[in-house]
């Protein structure tokens, strides 16, 4: 008899062995809608069973990569800086043992936990965001740390240029007004500049390193209900699947996040399913 160990299906290497590692990050303290986000690392970790490992869309298969799940890291839920403290030590630890970080939340200011450390190691990093929102108030009500202001916080960090937004169809006047003052590279609306083949190439970006940043809800609801801000309009789930495999053929990727799940609101699971299957070809295309 083993231990029953629960990982996203065939994630299951040895931590030593792995290439990338996946860790959940449980929180969503600053959610402005609807809460439930919290679960969805560990609902994306147990429908991934409903998958199968090998995916048609690339010819590929979760057997033949080497990837470790930790499962979901242990958060604070009445201190979104304490959490975050805690997704950047636990990022940090991956990519100082020469690894990388594969996160899942969560509510979207996880992001700006694991982008912290990132940020440290690589300098010129520039980070793709597909979200159904700018992401981009200076505060919330009072609180600069909120997932409505995790891409603002971001942006503090590495400032105009090296933000590369799609998707987006939602935000307050004031965010749009600073995207459209160069401050990020905004393309509302759809994802289509990714929905090439071989995937068009910001100039901005070049051979810099990128963070992948998904919030779920860039997706239409139709298609994926089980989130806290629903927005309707959005994406396909193939149109994101496509754009997002794309992202990471073209670019030299080092740190990904998938967040947004709310599993508890969409009682039917096709949400989860949905989010399954995004991770497993995020996983399979990040070579």
């Amino acid at each position: 008899m083993r231990r029953n160990i629960e990982t996203f299906i065939a994630c299951d290497t040895a931590y030593e062995e792995a290439k990338t590692v996946i860790f959940g990050a449980p929180f969503d303290s600053t959610t402005s809608y609807r809460p439930g986000a919290r679960f969805g690392s560990s609902a994306i970790r147990h429908e991934s069973y409903g998958l199968e490992t090998y995916s048609p869309y690339l010819d590929r298969d979760l057997e033949d990569i080497k990837v470790c799940d930790t499962g979901d890291i242990e958060l604070p839920m009445g201190s979104a800086e304490k959490a975050l403290d805690a997704i950047a030590g636990t990022t940090a630890k991956i990519m100082r043992d020469g690894k990388r970080p594969f996160m899942i939340g969560g509510e979207h200011l996880v992001t700006l936990g694991a982008f912290r450390e990132v940020a440290k190691r690589y300098p010129d990093i520039h980070i793709i965001h597909f979200d159904a929102h700018t992401d981009l108030r200076n505060d919330y009500l009072g609180v600069q740390l909120s997932h409505a202001c995790v891409i603002r916080r971001c942006h503090d960090i590495i400032g105009d240029g090296r933000i590369h937004q799609y998707g987006i169809r939602s935000g307050e006047r004031d965010e749009w007004t600073f995207a459209r003052e160069g401050h990020t590279d905004l393309h509302p609306f759809d994802v289509n500049d990714w929905l090439a083949t071989d995937g068009k190439t910001p100039g901005q970006i070049t051979s810099s390193p990128v963070y992948l940043t998904i919030d779920l809800d860039v997706m239409d609801p139709s298609i994926f209900p089980g989130t806290g801000t629903p927005e309707a309009g959005g994406v396909t789930f193939d149109q994101l699947r496509q754009a997002v495999t794309n992202v990471c053929a073209a670019h030299n990727v080092v740190a990904i996040d998938v967040n947004e799940l709310a599993p508890t609101l969409d009682t039917t699971g096709c949400s989860t399913a949905v989010a399954c299957k995004i991770v497993r070809e995020l996983l399979l295309a990040w070579r």
